[in-house]
């Protein structure tokens, strides 16, 4: 069956790849450590036992990197990961430390695995690109998407068994199919979300209280309550329209899967300020729709409306 990697945690992840390291590789992969520069590396000294064949196995020492992504449908190719024209890039943050292992005799080959897709032209490139700058053969460097891990994952099925993936040491994950369809709807009706309102509209638990009870910090408070209070008024008269009840449907499908999961997973914040800017990261790597600029802002909006009208983050109880 289809392995969710964007649904596991980086930790989960890079179980994953050591497992699946130690049966390519061998039994001696060391596990995934930072290292001075920050950057985490498995390791693995000796002759390989599988790749890249039996016949002609790598021979030294091999350092593996695992990216992984929350994110829907990502690609090698994508400017976040690999761009000619940014070093503020996953490859582009790789270059000097696969340099500098290199000059100090570290690594002899390298694997990198992630769970984006990869076609041929980008890994091409993309190796080609690493062996210019840090002066690696081009047959010592390894990169894997998500197609040959599928084919992994069914060569090897013991290896996800072996990784324990626990859903309780998952991260707080959410769809954003449901919040999709109600910024679409909300945006294609051209809602003025801009007029100011003359009277704010009436709260349920005080913002203030909110806050308190969700650890909510005063400078993102009053930030979010600057940039989008004016707009609540207009997202509940939109979802309250009877020709929109089955974007209404959506939102309340949203609140409840989001409001479930932060409770469940609030511990791994330090604060609600912490879950909210989570959430629109998640947000906006999941759905295409929610990272288009003209959305972002309208995102926002629904977000913080959830947290006003008391849809998600705790409530005082007398008054909930």
């Amino acid at each position: 069956m289809k392995f969710a990697y964007e649904d596991l945690s980086e930790d989960q992840f890079e179980k994953l790849i050591v497992l699946l390291c130690q049966r390519l590789l061998g039994m001696s992969v060391k596990g995934f450590a930072k290292g001075p520069d920050g950057g985490r590396d498995a390791k693995f000294v000796g002759t390989a036992e599988l790749h890249p064949s039996r016949v002609a196995p790598w021979a030294g020492t091999v350092i593996v990197q695992a990216k992984h992504t929350n994110g829907y449908n990502r690609h090698f190719g994508e400017a976040d990961f690999y761009s000619t024209k940014s070093q503020d890039t996953v490859i582009g943050k790789e270059i000097p430390r696969i340099t500098n292992l290199r000059k100090e005799g570290q690594l002899d080959h390298y694997m990198l695995f992630a769970n984006r897709r990869l076609a041929g032209n980008a890994d091409q490139v993309i190796t080609q690109h690493i062996a210019k700058e840090c002066g690696l053969p081009e047959g010592s460097i390894y990169l894997c998407g998500l197609e040959q891990l599928e084919l992994f994952m069914k060569q090897f099925p013991e290896v996800p068994g072996l990784a324990e993936l626990d859903p309780v040491d998952s991260p707080l994950i959410v769809s954003p199919d449901e919040l999709a369809i109600v910024v679409e709807a909300i945006a294609s009706h051209e809602v003025d979300l801009s007029a100011v309102l003359d009277a704010p509209p009436a709260e349920r638990t005080s913002y203030e209280a909110k806050n308190a009870l969700n650890n909510m910090t005063s400078e993102y408070a009053a930030a979010l309550r600057k940039r989008y209070l004016k707009d609540t008024a207009q997202i509940r008269a939109f979802l309250a329209a009877p020709e929109n009840l089955e974007v209404l449907k959506s939102y309340e499908a949203a609140t409840e899967e989001f409001h479930m999961k932060i409770i469940s997973k609030r511990k791994d914040f330090q604060n609600f300020d912490a879950v909210m800017e989570y959430l629109l990261d998640l947000l906006f790597q999941r759905d295409p729709i929610l990272r288009q600029k003209q959305h972002k802002r309208l995102t926002r909006a629904v977000l913080f409306y959830m947290y006003w009208n008391c849809d998600i983050g705790e409530v005082a109880d007398a008054e909930a």
